[in-house]
Formats: structure tokens, C-alpha cells, sequence
């Protein structure tokens, strides 16, 4: 989704959401179907270990059996949940549902905690009336507890570790509660078999009453485990459904994006997740003297960054243009030149101590009368005075003394040209490199153009120059090259001298 906004000022700001799934909706990815299977395969195993414990502690009449029994009976339905829930969540936004179906996700882990806290309560009721005495139940510590017990803690293992490395390859926070339900009966399983080993040691000694009391306690311990990993997760699905920002999550991507070329600062950042998804809207401060194109991929660096951090983040960037305080003369001009569609060129200031004096060259079209492109160059040179008064006074400087705009023509196609016969560019060419000879730091001349372009000569050269000068120093054998050039050659047209730093081996470099 790509959406333009145009502002008066700088003239532009610019906003990009990029939405990383934008498939087919008839397409299913690999992604989809491994979490559909991961989840497939745990309703499978909690309907079996369902079953077995049921069957078991009604043998035994174990109440730690049944009470995991009753806890399989609520993971076989937040499996089956879990399932509905991935099989929804990663169906494409659509019309009714424009940020996805993602919250389903935590939805389900809201329903799955609810059900878990519900079942607690009636282990909890039950384990208090035996421990009172008020319901007595022989309990029969068989082999066949054990065995089943041992079983569970197998299958929950297992299911655990495969659903936990979904959990995390995906995002998914419905297949991260289902494996902590599977990770829960683990330890629950493990506190039953303790408490029938209690039982079944009363019996063995003859103090079976005594050690009665211990298959309730640890029903009392799974309970307590369970609300324990309920409430951790009915925290974490009420903060996802109330868009809570992930802890630390917004400064890490504000520091991240902080970092992109010509972000000023970070004005405004809102983070939220929805199911496996990560949505990041951002409002950032760019200089206003950028162009739309260059606003433009300040956007898709600040896309790349968050990806950085959150690589399935659906980032919404907004460039906002800023003049900041420490916006410089330079910048300012072209800041009034773009938010005025005027082609500027050449821009040169000085300062003396009546004022600041300005020199640059202004591109009109051709076709424009003179009494026209003076009326350009007069508001030009208007928006500039209005735009440097402000922050000139604040730097000490008295005011622009002067801004001289230089009108030049510039063509709107392209115009036709014709290369020159070999005989005729000699001359040129050898004269090229004569003035080289003459001028210091200079080392070799190529790929020279000798052109005819609107009855004069269009000359383009490569000058090798040592790569230890200041900018400045080979700015100045440029021009010095080119005057030379001028008073020889009076019927040359532009003339166009590429430098170029001489490698250590000799050679040029582009």
C-alpha cells in the first residue's frame, strides 16, 4: 500500500507502508501449513492423553490423575482452538479486517487461560474436601497410574519442544500457549507420580491413611503450577488485545531508525502487535530542503532498519519536512529553490562586514521572453531575502547585502549534436593536452568528446589529478584548464572537465 500526501512548505510529505504478507489468498504458505500441522498434531495428542487419564483415574481413583485428566481435557480444547485460530490469523487483511486476522491468535490464548483458571477451581474444591475429609476416596496407586503418568510426561515433552520452536520460528503467540500448556502438565505429571509414590509408600508401611492425604496435596500443587503459567499468560494475550507495546521493542526501532542518513530525530512512534504480526507507524523529521525522491528512500531505509529489529514488522514511515536550527545558509537556499521549482545552480555566499552577499546561476526554459525569466529570477531572489532574514539575525550577521542571479537558458529536449571528423577534433584534442603540460598536478587527459551542438563546440574530457589536492585546489586547475581552453577557442560551447584522482599506480579512477 502506497500512500502520497502533498503539504504546502517543502511541498511534500511523504508516507510508505510496506505490508509484508501480500500474497494470494488462494496461495498457502509453507509457514501456514507448519503451523497448522504443529497444531494439528496437538489436538491429536491431547485427545490421547485425554482418554488414557481418564480411563486411569477413574480406575485408581486418583484425584492427581484426574485432575490431570481434567487439565488434558482443556488443552485438547485449547489445541483445537489453537488450530481454528492459525488456521484464521494468517488469512490476508481484507475489507472488514485491514490490519489482518492476527488478533484471533491472542484471542485464543485468552480463551485457552480462562478455561485453565476454570478447572483449577474445581481442583481446588475437590482437593480441599478430601484434605477436610468430607469426600473419602480410596486411591489405588497401580502400576497402571504410574505408567500412565510416565507416558504423559513423554508426550508433553515432546509436544512442548516441537510447539515452543513454531512458537518462536513464527511469532506465534496461540502456538506459544499451547506449548505452554504441554511444558505445564510436564511438571504437573511429575508432582502426581510424587504423590502416588507417597500414597503407594503408606501402603507398603501400613500407614496408608497417613499418606492418604498426599495424592490431594498434589492435585493442590498442579493446581497452584497451572494458575501460576494462566495468569503469566492471560497478562501477556490482555496486553497483545489492548495493543500494548511490547516491552523495549519502540526504543530498540527508535534507535535503530535514528541511525538512517538524514533522520533528524524520531517525532512519534506507536508499536503493536497482532498475533505473528508487528505494526510500526512513524513519524520522522527530515530536512524540508530533501526532494521528494530522495524523502522517498529515506522511507524505505527507516523500512529496512525496523527490519532489522523486527523482521516481520509492517512499518508505516511518514517523513516529515523540519527546519532545524541548525539549518545552514546553503541549505536554506535550496530549501526556498525546491519548495519554488526553481533550477538552481552554482550557489556562492560570502560574507563582509556590511552583510552577506549571494551569487547563483538560475536555469529558465528557452522559449521564455527575457522580461519573464527577470520577473523569475525577481521572486527567486524575494523568497530568498524573506527566507534568510529569520535566522540571520540570530547569527550576528546584519542582513543580505546583495543576491545576484545569473539567467541561464535551458533546454527542455534534447538537443541534436554531431560528432565531429577525427581531423577537425585533433586540434582540439592536442591543445587539450598542451594546456595539461602547463598545469601543475595534472597528469593525463581521456575519453575526450569534441561535439557540434547548436553551432558551437560541445568539448568533454577526463583531467587526471593527483588524489592528495583539497576539493578547492582541484577545483581551481578545472577552471584554470577551461579558461585556457575559452581563450583559444572562442566558438566553444560548454565545456565539461571531469577529474578524476590518479591511483597509485598511475592510473585514473571513476
Amino acid at each position: 500500500m502506497l500512500t502520497i500526501s502533498l503539504f504546502a512548505g517543502q511541498a511534500y510529505s511523504f508516507r510508505v507502508s510496506i505490508h509484508p504478507n501480500t500474497m494470494a489468498e488462494t496461495s498457502i504458505s509453507t509457514h501456514t501449513r507448519e503451523k497448522q500441522w504443529a497444531a494439528a498434531s496437538s489436538v491429536a495428542a491431547a485427545l490421547f492423553l485425554t482418554g488414557l487419564k481418564i480411563v486411569v483415574g477413574l480406575m485408581t481413583g486418583s484425584l492427581g490423575i484426574l485432575a490431570e485428566a481434567a487439565h488434558s481435557v482443556l488443552d485438547l480444547v485449547a489445541a483445537v482452538i489453537t488450530l481454528l485460530a492459525v488456521r484464521v490469523s494468517d488469512r490476508p487483511a481484507d475489507e472488514q479486517h485491514m490490519f489482518g486476522h492476527g488478533k484471533v491468535e491472542n484471542l485464543s490464548a485468552l480463551v485457552g487461560m480462562l478455561l485453565l483458571l476454570t478447572t483449577c477451581a474445581w481442583i481446588i474444591y475437590e482437593a480441599g474436601r478430601r484434605l477436610l475429609g468430607i469426600d473419602l476416596v480410596n486411591v489405588d496407586p497401580s502400576l497402571w497410574a504410574f505408567l500412565t503418568m510416565g507416558i504423559s510426561i513423554v508426550v508433553d515433552f515432546s509436544r512442548s519442544r516441537m510447539l515452543s520452536r513454531a512458537a518462536r520460528k513464527y511469532h506465534s503467540q496461540a502456538l506459544e500457549a499451547d506449548a505452554l500448556h504441554f511444558s505445564t502438565d510436564v511438571w504437573s505429571s511429575v508432582v502426581v507420580i510424587v504423590g502416588l509414590g507417597f500414597v503407594r509408600l503408606g501402603a507398603m508401611t501400613g500407614h496408608k491413611t497417613a499418606f492418604m492425604s498426599a495424592d490431594a496435596v498434589a492435585a493442590l500443587v498442579v493446581a497452584v503450577i497451572v494458575i501460576h503459567v494462566s495468569v503469566q499468560l492471560g497478562r501477556r494475550t490482555v496486553d497483545a488485545l489492548l495493543d500494548r507495546a511490547p516491552s523495549g521493542l519502540a526504543a530498540q526501532i527508535s534507535a535503530a531508525v535514528a541511525r538512517v542518513g538524514n533522520v533528524r530525530r524520531v517525532k512519534q512512534i506507536r508499536v503493536r502487535d497482532s498475533g505473528n504480526q508487528i505494526f510500526v507507524d512513524l513519524r520522522v523529521a527530515v530536512p524540508r530542503y530533501l526532494s521528494f525522491e530522495e524523502s522517498h528512500a529515506v522511507t524505505h531505509q527507516i523500512r529496512d532498519a525496523v527490519r532489522t529489529v523486527a523482521p516481520n514488522a509492517d512499518v508505516t514511515a511518514k517523513a516529515v519536512p523540519t527546519d532545524d536550527d541548525d539549518e545552514g545558509i546553503l541549505e536554506r537556499i535550496h530549501t526556498v529553490a525546491a519548495r519554488g521549482h526553481f533550477a538552481v545552480h552554482n550557489v556562492l555566499t560570502h560574507l563582509t562586514k556590511r552583510g552577506l552577499w549571494i551569487d547563483l546561476d538560475l536555469e529558465v526554459a528557452t522559449e521564455l521572453l527575457f522580461e519573464e525569466a527577470h520577473a523569475l529570477a525577481t521572486k527567486l531572489e524575494t523568497q530568498l531575502r524573506a527566507e534568510l532574514s529569520q535566522c540571520l539575525s540570530s547569527t550576528g550577521v546584519r542582513k543580505v547585502m546583495d543576491i545576484n542571479v545569473h539567467i541561464e537558458p535551458c533546454a527542455g529536449s534534447v538537443v541534436e549534436g554531431k560528432e565531429l571528423q577525427r581531423r577537425d577534433a585533433a586540434e582540439y584534442i592536442a591543445r587539450i593536452e598542451a594546456n595539461r603540460r602547463d598545469i601543475p598536478h595534472t597528469h593525463h587527459c581521456q575519453d575526450v568528446q569534441v561535439q557540434q551542438v547548436d553551432g558551437r563546440i560541445y568539448l568533454a574530457f577526463h583531467l587526471l589529478v593527483d588524489a592528495n589536492l583539497p576539493i578547492a585546489e582541484v577545483h581551481r586547475i578545472a577552471e584554470e584548464m577551461e579558461t585556457r581552453l575559452r581563450r583559444e577557442f572562442p566558438q566553444l560551447g560548454r565545456v565539461v572537465i571531469h577529474t578524476e584522482p590518479v591511483k597509485k599506480n598511475g592510473k585514473g579512477g571513476t
